[in-house]
């Protein structure tokens, strides 16, 4: 089987302290993974070894397609396709969110200069996507997360994955901190890019939004270690049981 995401024997260290060990994982393009951990397992510290967080050490292997990115810095793993939505999005006064949102989009394609037409169009489908997440138009002319509640830092989150449509897409808690309505919007954004050339890596504590998306399979991690994979029905065992049996 030909994989889109392929980490193997991954090793995470900070400061000398190993919080992800020998950890493997295959995503096909298409495919839906969910991991999730009680407190503490070392899940947001996984999704930022994988987007290549400079503050971390990482060995092993970390693949899109054949391209091997180990060693690449964050830029350029988000040029090969690589998205990161954050639990915890930071604030940049003085930076747009359209102006971001360009910027991003023009890094993608170097050398491509935006005609005056496309960038109206790339405007107006902006605007659009807002409205689908429940946000005025008005948003796109702030400073990035500036003065944004919790549940609009997340949307512009996942609006950044909607427009620049990556191939591998890792969302860390992307339920955090949003009510039932903001949790299927989110999920309906997710559905509305799965057309089977990309995949989705949703790392989670509980599993509300697996209520609107149905993985494909589902990873426990605990103490940075993998313990258990499963389909779906693992989540809901998670849900019913809690985690006491895979924290030793």
């Amino acid at each position: 089987m030909n994989f889109l995401l392929t980490i193997k024997n991954l090793d995470v260290s900070v400061q000398s302290k190993e919080i992800i060990h020998s950890l493997s994982l295959s995503l096909e393009p298409g495919s839906v993974h969910v991991i999730m951990g009680p407190n503490g397992a070392g899940k947001s510290t996984l999704a930022l070894a994988i987007m290549g967080y400079p503050g971390l050490k990482a060995t092993g292997s970390i693949k899109i397609g054949t391209d091997e990115l180990i060693m690449a810095p964050a830029d350029i793993r988000a040029k090969k396709g690589m998205f990161l939505a954050f639990q915890n999005p930071e604030e940049i006064e003085g930076v747009k969110v359209s102006n971001l949102m360009r910027k991003a989009k023009e890094a993608r394609n170097p050398g491509k200069e935006p005609d005056l037409d496309s960038m109206v169009k790339d405007r107006n489908e902006m605007i659009e996507e807002c409205k689908k997440l429940g946000l005025n138009e008005g948003f796109i002319t702030r400073d990035v997360n500036l003065g944004f509640s919790g549940g609009e830092k997340k949307r512009l989150e996942i609006l950044q994955m909607i427009t620049l449509k990556p191939k591998v897409a890792i969302l860390d808690e992307p339920d955090s901190g949003l009510d039932v309505d903001g949790v299927r919007l989110i999920a309906d954004a997710i559905q509305s890019l799965q057309d089977g050339t990309r995949c989705f890596l949703i790392i989670t504590h509980y599993p509300r939004i697996l209520k609107y998306i149905t993985p494909d399979r589902v990873h426990i991690l605990s103490k940075g270690r993998l313990v258990a994979s499963g389909g779906p029905e693992l989540a809901h065992k998670i849900e019913e049981k809690g985690y006491s049996s895979y924290v030793k």
